[in-house]
């Protein structure tokens, strides 16, 4: 299939899956939820942690997450306490415990508590490299772990560096810095550009991408994600990442043939 042609598919398909009616039974729709900042960037950060397994087990669990922060994850995160804290001792996810969730809580906060929050400790990643997201993902996985925390919690974020893909933290950035008129991502971060992103590679992306040549290497990790990332770069150098939308909307729900 030719360039064009791939192209005119993505586009389409893109097209079709970016749109509200995507929100609804995609973890995004636990961010999509509130409307202020800190609520918005909390609440999306949460969610990608917990976003492996079953969707609709994610999304439940996502908003009993934020049932359990009082529906005000921002104002909890800066001032609970430990009384508060206790309920969250019990919220279980997969292998994402309440140990693991009270030193995420515990993290958010002093990140939050610093000059430009989320946002800036993934930009200073950046700045000593603009073309290394594996590097800034890196950066803030460290800031983000110098909270003290069981060995174990480690394991809940990727290391590109290690040859983590980082489906979840790649998802989670797009969601805070891409932004057009569907209305599906929120765009709120501006000291990160959407071509500096890297596509969220899992499962149904990297099939979709391998059955379309875009993608050569077999295992799903962080050179797949360059390679796919460099190559969706040639349909759109300043926004590759919105074909995620188009690549995990075909694998997810044109499973028999995309083609």
């Amino acid at each position: 299939m030719n360039h064009a042609v791939l192209k005119r598919l993505l586009d389409e398909k893109l097209e079709f899956y970016n749109r509200p009616s995507f929100i609804e039974s995609d973890p995004i729709s636990i961010p999509h939820h509130f409307t202020s900042r800190a609520d918005i960037e909390i609440s999306g950060f949460l969610a990608a942690t917990i976003a492996w397994g079953q969707r609709t087990t994610i999304v439940r669990n996502g908003f009993r997450l934020m049932q359990l922060m009082d529906n005000r994850p921002g104002e909890f995160v800066m001032h609970a306490g430990k009384s508060d804290l206790r309920p969250l001792e019990k919220f279980v996810h997969r292998t994402f415990n309440g140990d693991d969730l009270l030193f995420f809580i515990e993290s958010l906060r002093n990140l939050c508590q610093q000059p430009g929050g989320m946002e800036r400790a993934f930009a200073e990643g950046l700045e000593l490299n603009p073309s290394d997201m594996g590097g800034a993902i890196g950066h803030f996985r460290s800031t983000f772990l110098q909270t003290p925390h069981l060995p174990r919690s480690e394991k809940h974020l990727a290391n590109p560096a290690k040859g983590s893909s980082a489906k979840r933290i790649n998802m989670f950035l797009r969601w805070m810095v891409r932004h057009d008129a569907a209305g599906v991502d929120f765009g709120l971060w501006k000291s990160i550009s959407p071509a500096q992103l890297c596509c969220p590679l899992d499962v149904h992306v990297g099939n979709v991408a391998r059955r379309l040549g875009l993608l050569n290497r077999i295992q799903n990790d962080w050179k797949a994600v360059e390679e796919l990332t460099a190559v969706l770069r040639n349909f759109d150098p300043e926004d590759p990442v919105k074909y995620d939308f188009a690549l995990f909307g075909m694998g997810v729900a044109e499973k028999p043939a995309i083609l």
